[in-house]
C-alpha cells in the first residue's frame, strides 16, 4: 500500500504521529510536575490508530473519541496550543478550559468530544451516522472505544440500532490490551472485540494496530461501505498504550516481557522503517 500514497501523504502521516508522541511526552511531564490537577491519560504508543483512521475523515464527518483523546484531536489538526490551553483549564483552551483534558471537543473539526464515561460515546457517533442517513448525505461517523467498554450496555445497544437501522458507523476499537489495570486475557472471554460483532451481524476486522498504513487500508475499506449505504462495522486494532491507566500509574501490572515485546513495535520506528525500507 504504501507505494500507492504520495510523498505529501506519508509526510502527513509521519508529522502527526511525531507531534502527537512529542505532545504527550510533554503531557506526561507537566503531570511528573504536578502543574494541573486531574487525571491525565496519554496516547503515547497508540498514534497509528489515530492517525490510520482520522485523516481519512472528510470535513463533514464526524467522531467522538474517549478521555484519552488528545492523539485524536491533535490528528484531526486542532491547534496544539488550544489542546494544551484545555489541559491547563485556560480560556485559550479549544472549549474555553471547560472541559479539561478528558473533555476536548472541537465540533467545528467533526470531533464531537472526548468521553469521561467508558462507551459513552458509541451512542452519540450512531446517533450523528443516524442524521447523515436520515438527511440522505453519505457522510459517516467514526466511535473509537477502549477494550474494556464492551462491559458496557451502551456498547451492545449502539451495535444492535446501528445494525438494525444501517447507520453509517465506524467502531474503532484501540484494544491496548489493559482495561485500565485488568488484561484483555482475563476480562474478555470471547477472545478478541471482534468476535462479538456475530450476533449483531456487523462485519469486523482485527488488524494490527502499530502499523498505520494496515490501519489506514482497514478504514478506507469499512467507510467505503458506509458511505455506499451498506452499514456499519468494526475495527479491532491491537495497540499498547506506553503510559498507565493515567499520568502517575506505576504500572506494575504489566509484565516486562510484554513491555519489551511493544516497545519494539513502536508504530513510529515501524512506519519510519517500512518506508525507508518499500520505498528503497
Amino acid at each position: 500500500m504504501i507505494r500507492s500514497l504520495d510523498n505529501d501523504t506519508l509526510l502527513g502521516l509521519w508529522e502527526r504521529m511525531t507531534r502527537i508522541r512529542a505532545f504527550e511526552t510533554r503531557v506526561g511531564e507537566i503531570a511528573a510536575a504536578k502543574e494541573v490537577d486531574g487525571y491525565l491519560h496519554t496516547y503515547s504508543g497508540q498514534e497509528a490508530v489515530a492517525c490510520g483512521v482520522i485523516p481519512l475523515l472528510r470535513d463533514d464527518d464526524w467522531f467522538t473519541s474517549t478521555y484519552r483523546n488528545h492523539g485524536h484531536a491533535i490528528a484531526r489538526d486542532i491547534p496544539l496550543d488550544e489542546i494544551a490551553g484545555e489541559i491547563y483549564g485556560k480560556v485559550t483552551g479549544v472549549c474555553g478550559g471547560k472541559g479539561g483534558s478528558m473533555h476536548v471537543a472541537d465540533q467545528s473539526r467533526g470531533m464531537i468530544g472526548g468521553m469521561g464515561i467508558v462507551a459513552g460515546g458509541l451512542p452519540i457517533a450512531t446517533g450523528a451516522a443516524l442524521a447523515s442517513k436520515y438527511l440522505g448525505r453519505d457522510s459517516v461517523a467514526v466511535a473509537f472505544f477502549g477494550d474494556g467498554a464492551v462491559h458496557q450496555g451502551a456498547w451492545h445497544e449502539a451495535l444492535e440500532f446501528a445494525s438494525l437501522f444501517q447507520c453509517p458507523v465506524v467502531f474503532v476499537c484501540e484494544n491496548n490490551l489493559y482495561a485500565e489495570t485488568t488484561a484483555v486475557d482475563y476480562h474478555l472471554l470471547a477472545g478478541s472485540v471482534s468476535a462479538m460483532t456475530g450476533p449483531y451481524q456487523i462485519p469486523s476486522v482485527q488488524i494490527d494496530g502499530m502499523d498505520v498504513l494496515a490501519v489506514r487500508a482497514a478504514t478506507a475499506a469499512a467507510f467505503e461501505r458506509a458511505r455506499t449505504g451498506n452499514g456499519p462495522s468494526l475495527i479491532e486494532a491491537m495497540t499498547y498504550r506506553y503510559g498507565g491507566q493515567y499520568e502517575g500509574d506505576t504500572q506494575t501490572y504489566k509484565p516486562p516481557t510484554e513491555v519489551a515485546y511493544w516497545r519494539g513495535q513502536d508504530p513510529l520506528l515501524r512506519f519510519r522503517s517500512d518506508t525507508a525500507t518499500r520505498l528503497g
